[in-house]
């Protein structure tokens, strides 16, 4: 059990991983197709969700039955698999886009916001401005009108020394106070007005000011914002170049680990000649290299058959089916129904099917 489980931690960790990243893609995929065919949404998760499950059935199929598999079916799961994840591809460019698009919407609006609550605060900013200048104004009359209201006149006057004596007009004086009453009156009436002004501006840049620091959209789209300014770049290609990345990895990488997980189980659980397990590490370049001599010199690999006879069979006219091809060992079936796995040389020495060429320089000798 202890041997099992070292054999299979690495490949169920790639299949788990191959698992998360395929589901994850699934779930987005489907979920961005059923947002583009909203009228038929139910419908269009089940069939999105079955081709999911159908295309990582079909990735472990070639990898397992490549060799067994006739050329037109092989080339159809081919191709089958390449058009599933090209539409998995646009699920998931539709869903991360989509969201994209709601996170952008409500920047708008809250930029829009700000921009008419900016408008509104340059209004009273300019009404503030030109109340200041009115008050200067009013200002300045009170002052001359003070200064009128205190000026003298010289009258003749054969009571005093000189006979000319100063003296204010009653009239001029009336009209002074009456002037410098209006425009007192005209102070107070302005003044009331900019502190309405200035009261409205205050409340203006106060509601800005919490716009722009409850906006979370301002903090999701701060580094995309940050980007475009950095490189004169619109956003919108910003986000499709960034979208257009993550779908060429995404699924690409869900049948990959596919793949990886099966070739890492066949290999933990691959078999020596006698029906043991042996460690990937324990074949080494130098059996491969020994194998390869042994083919070159023409050695069928009697001392291998030897060791076969010992274990109850033997391959000449005895092998029904090649099952897999590998570089040094090959998985054939007997005709009794096991399947063992055998030197490359051995299995092409005594191999025949429709698939491959006989050997009969090796078969009839």
């Amino acid at each position: 059990m202890i041997k099992f489980l070292k054999r299979n931690t690495f490949p169920a960790i790639i299949a788990l991983s191959a698992l998360s990243v395929s589901g994850s893609a699934a779930f987005y995929s489907v979920y961005g197709l059923s947002k583009l065919f909203a009228g038929a949404t139910v419908e269009v998760i089940i069939m999105a969700g079955s081709l999911e499950v159908a295309k990582l059935v079909i990735a472990s199929l070639l990898y397992q039955y490549w060799n067994d598999i006739n050329k037109f079916l092989r080339t159809y799961l081919t191709v089958a698999a390449v058009i599933l994840v090209i539409i998995t591809s646009m699920g998931i460019y539709g869903f991360l886009s989509a969201a994209y698009q709601d996170t952008y919407q409500k920047l708008l609006v809250s930029e829009n916001q700000i921009e008419f609550l900016e408008n509104k605060a340059n209004f009273y900013d300019e009404d503030v401005k030109r109340y200041d200048k009115q008050l200067e104004q009013i200002m300045d009359n009170i002052s001359t009108l003070s200064s009128a209201k205190s000026r003298s006149i010289q009258i003749k006057d054969t009571s005093v020394v000189g006979g000319v004596r100063n003296t204010i007009s009653t009239a001029e004086l009336r009209l002074a106070q009456n002037r410098i009453q209006i425009e007192e009156n005209n102070r107070k009436e302005v003044n009331l007005k900019r502190t309405v002004a200035a009261d409205s501006l205050q409340n203006i840049r106060l509601e800005i000011l919490q716009l722009q620091n409850n906006s979370e959209t301002s903090g999701e789209l701060g580094p995309l914002k940050y980007i475009a300014g950095l490189t004169n770049t619109p956003m919108d290609k910003i986000i499709n170049i960034l979208l257009l990345i993550i779908i060429f990895v995404f699924d690409p990488l869900a049948i990959s680990l596919v793949v990886a997980a099966n070739y890492a189980f066949d290999i933990a659980n691959r078999k020596n000649l006698y029906g043991e397990y042996e460690p990937v590490s324990n074949y080494t370049d130098e059996d491969e290299e020994r194998m390869d001599i042994i083919g070159q010199n023409g050695n069928d690999g009697e001392h291998y058959e030897k060791e076969i006879d010992r274990r109850g069979y033997q391959l000449e006219n005895n092998i029904q089916k090649v099952l897999k091809k590998g570089s040094v060992i090959w998985k054939v079936l007997l005709k009794d129904g096991r399947a063992v796995d055998v030197p490359k040389t051995q299995a092409e020495n005594y191999s025949y099917n429709k698939y491959e060429k006989p050997n009969l320089s090796k078969r009839y000798m």
